[in-house]
This record gives structure tokens, sequence and C-alpha cells, in this order.
């Protein structure tokens, strides 16, 4: 009986020792991606220290961050919401008006920004969750699609409408502007994604977080027990919500400037076939699926218009052209092959060895 007790405790720490050592080890590789000059054929067009690679390796990042935002309220307390867009094109467009409208400081558009992100969310996250299922999906839609038509319809002049507008770079920090200074942006990528990472790790494990798994499973059942699903949502809705918002403030500074693209309830339809693709609930999964989406959506443009491409038959061209369709068809692939995501093949296969 002592040897198990002690053999017990023994496997824990063995446990969490891995679970830090390998994130430790792939950041620490992830962060000197720009000091390697490699070349990856068919995977990146240049060598990984080039402005062009670090660009998409830096949006790859952001997105696999947001992705994770996204898991935490629907792979991990299963509320299923089409506005998630909303709180990120916060985090974009808040920053850029206060830069390039309002004349304000960088420091003063974060704050206003980081506010905004807490209080927006709480106050329609009160409202959405007075309701579940799919009535909440519906009333989150609603909030995003108001959002959305404000960004498109320009009425006081701050959003420049369909077009979008240019963020005034003089009020942006000087380390983070300039083709020169992508390796900068590239590791301000990484450092979001990594706090995400920590901050979804720290709070799932933690006494909210397994209430959250607990109303994933069985809402009905964390009543009976005497607590209240209604707060730990609210709380949860408005963690993800926030991090949604600074991977907006991080994704502004990648960018030329705010479109409305990032406040369509597209936008957030693609989160949810990122965490599907990656796995739902999953320590890497939602990661995987972003950086893999984002990826695959840049890189397929620029291989449709390819010599091979173009040299192949009309019935395999025409198709082969539309990146959607090719994301498409590997989502289907992954659902039908892999349901539970990508994160879950190791387990399958141990599964069909055993």
């Amino acid at each position: 009986m002592s040897t198990l007790t002690a053999t017990r405790p023994a496997g824990r720490v063995l446990m969490h020792a891995r679970g830090i050592v390998l994130p430790v080890a792939v950041l620490i590789v992830l962060a000197l991606v720009p000091k390697l000059a490699v070349d990856i054929p068919y995977v990146f067009k240049d060598t990984l220290n080039t402005p062009g690679t670090l660009q998409l390796l830096a949006l790859c990042l952001v997105f696999g961050g947001l992705a994770m935002t996204y898991d935490l309220l629907f792979g991990y307390t299963g509320l299923l919401s089409f506005g998630h867009a909303l709180y990120f094109a916060v985090g974009v467009y808040l920053v850029a008006i206060a830069l390039t409208k309002w004349h304000w400081s960088f420091a003063e558009g974060l704050l206003f920004a980081a506010a905004v992100g807490i209080v927006l969310p709480l106050l329609l996250g009160a409202v959405s969750l007075r309701v579940g299922g799919i009535a909440f999906a519906m009333v989150t839609l609603a909030f995003a699609q108001a959002g959305s038509i404000l960004a498109f319809k320009n009425p006081w002049g701050w959003t420049g409408g369909e077009e979008g507008f240019g963020t005034d770079y003089t009020k942006l920090p000087a380390a983070f502007v300039g083709i020169f200074n992508t390796k900068n942006l590239y590791w301000l990528a990484l450092g979001y994604a990594a706090v995400v990472f920590a901050i979804v790790r720290w709070a799932v494990g933690s006494s909210p977080g397994r209430v959250w798994q607990a109303i994933r499973e069985n809402e009905l059942r964390v009543q009976v027990l005497g607590l209240r699903p209604y707060g730990y949502k609210l709380l949860v809705f408005v963690l993800a919500s926030f991090l949604a918002t600074a991977g907006g403030v991080v994704y502004l500074l990648l960018q030329t400037g705010p479109t409305t693209e990032v406040t369509t309830a597209n936008f957030t339809l693609t989160l949810l076939v990122m965490v599907v693709i990656g796995g739902t609930g999953t320590r890497w999964g939602a990661f995987v699926g972003g950086v893999l989406y984002t990826w695959a959506n840049q890189r397929l443009g620029d291989a449709s218009g390819s010599h091979a491409v173009e040299s192949l038959p009309s019935v395999l061209r025409t198709p082969l052209q539309q990146p959607l369709f090719v994301l498409g068809v590997i989502f289907i692939l992954v659902v039908f092959f892999a349901p539970g995501g990508l994160a879950r093949l190791g387990r399958i296969g141990k599964a069909l060895r055993s």
C-alpha cells in the first residue's frame, strides 16, 4: 500500500514536468526561427528568416492563439458562440480608431481597448447567457451582426466603411513598424500565443475550469450540486473575449489597418473550423488547427496560380484554384477520418494497437 502511495505522487510529478518541458521546448524552438536561414521547399516560398515568411508565421501564431480562446468557450465549456469575431474586431478597430481618428497615444488606445474588451463582453454576455443552446448562438450572432453593420455603414466616419482605413503608423511603437522589424512582430505574435496558451491551461486546470467542463458535460447536474452555472459561464465568456481582443491588437500591428472582414460571422465560423480540425477541448488541438488552417489558406492561394496547377485538365484545375474548396475538402476528410481532431490521432493509434 505504501509503495502505491509513493508511486502515484511521483507519477503526477513526472506528468507535470512533461507538461511544462514540452511547451517550453516548443517555445524556444519557435523563438529561434527569425535566426534560421532554412529553406523548406513547398511549405514556404522563402527561407524562414525572410520578412514574408515571418509575416505568414506571425499570422499563423495569432490565429493559433485566437483559436485557443474560442476553444475555451466551445471546447471546454460547450458554448457555441457565433459572435466571437466581435471581440477580436474590438481590438483591431478601437486601437486603430484611437490612433488615427482621435489622435491618441498608443498606450491610451491600448487601455481603451482593454477596458472595452472587458466591459462589452460582460454586458453582452450577461444578456446572451440568459438562454442556452442554439438560442445562445443566435443571440451572439445578432450582437456580432450589429457590430459588423456599424463597421460597414460607418455612421460616425470612424471605421472607413467597407474599404477600412490605414492606421497612423507614426503613433505605433517604432520596434513594430517597417519591414526590417518583421522579426519583432513575429516575436510579439509568439508571445501572444504563449500567453494565451498559459492562461488557458491555468484557467482550465483551476476550480472554475473544472466547473466549465462539468457544464459542458451536463449543466443540469452542476445545478443539482448547488452551483450556479450562469456565473461560471459569464466568467469564461469574458475571459475568452478579452483574450480575443488582445489578439485583435496584435493582428492590427501585423496589418496596415482594420477591414470589415474581421467583423463578419464567417470569421467566427472560420475559428470554429480551426478548433474542430485541431480537436476541441485538447491541450494543443485548437492551436494546431489555427496554425494549419491559416498556413493552408495563405499557401493554397499562392499554389492556385502555380504552373503545376495551371497545366492540369480543367476538371481538376478549376476546383484546385479555389482555396476555400480545398480547405472544405480537408475539413470533410478530418471530420470523417479523425472526428476528434488532429490532436487525438495519437490516442486513436494507441487504441488500435492495444
